[in-house]
Parts: structure tokens; C-alpha cells; sequence
């Protein structure tokens, strides 16, 4: 499978361990037939423009000296400044940083920001550190890349494991090392501190808006949905509660801590607050309790992952009931499980663009920022809404025009914009 791709395997990456990079690479493959004259700059998309591995030494409460291995990766840059999120987690790689990078400067590119994409993250389990050493990896962690980020070169924001608070740690470490308050260097920051309304439910408010939009193609009724979501954070938990205020049945969830049915449907508010208080979804009472197998063969009509990437694979793809996936998750669906998919006729609304409401968002919260002037929450949630509908509706023409997936029709509108600009801008020297 990777020998179709010998010249891309950067030499500091194993050919035979490149995980989510390598899916990125297949998608890029697919996509590159359609590109015409610019096909000539593809290399560009399969080489990361710039990486950095930082050690994080932070002191721990006891005394000791920890170590900890940080990334950040700038995939493209040529559309404007990199964007993109921090994840702590306990499995994450460089392969993985790189691939959420590059799909995130599609993402950018589909929903027609001015960003190119980029990633950073931390291997270490946010579990395991009090809140006053979090605090200490954090800062550590920010003054470590600060060499490469700022307002107009590389944006952060939240990820998984990440939110407003590391997001302000972030902001103050930069503007401390920098002698100037620098609001916009990140994302996803509380209000005070520059955030924008909005924001906080912007990925998953841009998943229900994109599913409501390709129900209307399929002829499904919204209100009469039955609906599966894998993951209940910010993504999948605004998502669940916005498809059940439309009248959709959630049947099923599943989260780190198991997976739950209820074929009446079950109590989003409540189970949102379940989960506030005791961290998963459990032991809600009155509902069963599923192998987390299980979870993919519950019939429904809508799928929704919103946890991490690799969910769906060739393993599970075949016993999927599901008329439509829409993915919240970056990178969640491997590219042969897509393929079995596709020929089951499933309907898959891709991550670069079903969720890319968040990073939409954030595009509003760096343009308050620079202006000092913020727009109120119905004005965001509003504009959020027209930009991935238009989005939506360009991805569904071209799949229709050149019969292909809404994943390879939103790679070909991203990649021709973000080669045109490369190709506009030339090399230097």
C-alpha cells in the first residue's frame, strides 16, 4: 500500500508506522487526478513546511524532574498563517501531529479562511498531573515554540484535552516572553481574555448544520433521525443536544468510559450533565449498556464520531447501519474502510469539512481580536451558519460534477486553492 507512495515518506518517519500520515497520504493520492495543471506543486501537500520536537521539563510536585515530548508541526502557509489546535494525550505522535496539520490547511482551504494549517500536541496523559503541574507544562511547553508561533505567523488553540484555561496559560506565557499583551497568538481563550461567543460550540454547531444540510439531499426528515454519537465533548455533546432540539432521536453514545442505548431515546440535557459530573456517560441510569463493539451496529440513520481518529476502520465499516456519517473527529474513517463505505452506499460528510465550524470560528475570534471590536453571539452563530452552508453546497456540486466522494470533491476545492496560491507565489529563491 505505501509503495504507491515511495518519494513521500520524509526519512525522519518509519514507511511502515506512518499511522493517520499515511491515510493523509492516500487521500491526497485520490484526490490528485483532478487537479489538472497545478498536480505539477502536489509534492507540496506531502511535505510538511516546517516541524519542531521540543523537550518539556517541568519540575513535579514532589520534586522531581519530568520530561515530556512536545510538537508543532506547519503543514502549509502559503493561503496566510498556520492554524490549528494543541492536544494533550498519551498516544501522540509526530505521524499523527503531521497528518492533523495537513488537514487542517484542507480544512482552511474548503471553508475558505485565510489559514494554513498546522498542529501541535504533547505526549502525556493530563490525568496523571495536578493542576499546578499542567500549569508548568503548559508554559513550558508555549515558551519552547513560542520561537515559531505568534498572531500573524502560527495560531494555536484547543484540542483534545486542551480548553479556555490552557488556551489563557498559552496566551499569557507568549505575552510574557514577547513584553506585549498578545490576545490573538491563540484561540479558543476565555471571553475575557479575547475569546469570542460562540466558539465554545462552533464545531459541533458546524456538524449539525452541514447533516441537516445533506439530510435535504437524501430526503431524510431531521425530526424523525435516529442518531448514534461516538464522543461526548464539545464536538459530539453541542451536536447530540442541537439534532435533539431539532427533533432527532439520540439512541446511542459511547465515550471513553463505554457505550450506552436507549431505543426511546435518551435525555441529551441530562446526560450532558451526567457526564459534567462524573466524567462518562456510564453509569446514566435507565439506558443498556453495549460492548463497545456493539456501538456500530446500532441501525440509525445518522453516525456521528466525535472522538479521535481511526474509529472506523476495515474491521468494523462492514456492520455500520447507518445511512449518513458525519464526521466530528479529525480523521476518524481509514481510507479502505471509506472505500467500504462508499460501496454500501453510505453517505460520509468528511472532517475537513464537517467540523470545520471550529476553526470558522476562530478565524471570527483572530478578526476581533486584531480589530478590538466583538460581534455578539447571534452575528457569530449567524455568519458560522452561511460559511459552511456555502461551504456544504460547493463540496456537494463538485461530487455531483465529477462523481466522487464529498471527501475527494472537498480535497480537490482545497488543494487547487491552496496549490494556486502556491503557485501564484512562486519560489524564492
Amino acid at each position: 500500500m505505501l509503495s504507491a507512495y515511495p518519494h513521500s515518506v520524509p526519512s525522519y518517519l518509519q514507511a511502515d508506522q506512518l499511522g493517520a500520515w499515511g491515510n493523509y497520504l492516500q487521500q491526497v493520492d485520490r484526490v490528485t487526478p483532478y487537479l489538472g495543471h497545478l498536480s505539477r506543486w502536489v509534492e507540496t501537500l506531502k511535505r510538511p513546511k516546517r516541524i519542531l520536537v521540543v523537550d518539556v521539563p517541568i519540575h513535579l510536585d514532589d520534586g522531581s524532574i519530568a520530561h515530556f515530548e512536545g510538537y508543532r508541526v506547519q503543514h502549509n502557509i502559503s493561503r496566510g498563517p498556520a492554524k490549528g489546535g494543541v492536544r494533550f494525550h498519551q498516544d501522540v505522535t509526530l505521524p499523527e501531529v503531521m497528518a492533523l496539520s495537513a488537514w487542517m490547511s484542507v480544512k482552511n482551504a474548503a471553508v475558505n479562511v485565510p489559514f494554513g494549517g498546522a498542529k501541535g500536541g504533547i505526549r502525556v496523559d493530563p490525568r496523571t498531573l495536578s493542576s499546578s503541574e499542567l500549569e508548568r507544562l503548559t508554559r513550558r511547553y508555549t515558551s519552547e515554540i513560542g520561537v515559531i508561533i505568534g498572531p500573524t505567523k502560527d495560531i494555536p488553540a484547543p484540542d483534545v484535552n486542551t480548553n479556555e484555561q490552557i488556551m489563557a496559560w498559552m496566551m499569557d506565557t507568549y505575552s510574557v516572553n514577547t513584553g506585549a499583551t498578545a490576545t490573538g497568538v491563540v484561540t479558543g481563550k476565555p471571553i475575557s481574555l479575547g475569546g469570542s461567543l460562540g466558539r465554545r460550540e462552533a464545531t459541533g454547531r458546524g456538524v449539525f448544520t452541514v447533516g441537516v444540510e445533506a439530510a435535504r439531499h437524501l430526503g431524510l426528515d431531521i425530526a424523525q433521525a435516529r442518531i448514534a454519537v461516538q464522543g461526548l465533548g464539545n464536538v459530539g455533546g453541542v451536536a447530540a443536544k442541537l439534532f435533539a432540539e431539532a427533533g432527532a432521536t439520540v439512541v446511542a453514545v459511547q465515550d471513553h468510559s463505554g457505550s450506552i442505548f436507549c431505543g426511546a431515546g435518551l435525555d441529551i440535557p441530562a446526560l450532558l450533565a451526567h457526564v459534567a459530573a462524573t466524567g462518562g456517560v456510564r453509569d446514566f441510569p435507565h439506558v443498556d449498556i453495549l460492548a463497545n463493539e456493539a456501538f456500530w451496529e446500532i441501525p440509525c440513520d445518522i453516525l456521528i464520531p466525535a472522538a479521535l481518529e481511526q474509529q472506523i476502520t476495515i474491521a468494523n465499516a462492514g456492520r455500520i447501519r447507518a445511512s449518513m456519517i458525519i464526521e466530528g473527529a479529525n480523521g476518524p474513517t481509514t481510507p479502505d474502510a471509506d472505500d467500504i463505505l462508499a460501496e454500501r452506499g453510505i453517505l460520509v460528510l468528511p472532517d475537513v469539512l464537517a467540523n470545520a465550524g471550529g476553526v470558522t470560528v476562530s478565524y471570527f475570534e483572530w478578526v476581533q481580536d486584531f480589530s478590538s471590536f466583538f460581534w455578539d453571539e447571534e452575528e457569530i452563530n449567524s455568519r458560522l451558519v452561511q460559511i459552511m452552508k456555502n461551504a456544504f453546497a460547493s463540496v456537494w456540486q463538485v461530487a455531483q460534477d465529477k462523481k466522487v466522494s464529498l471527501r475527494t470533491a472537498t480535497f480537490i476545492i482545497a488543494c487547487q486553492r491552496i496549490l494556486h496560491t502556491r503557485e501564484v507565489r512562486g519560489l524564492y529563491p
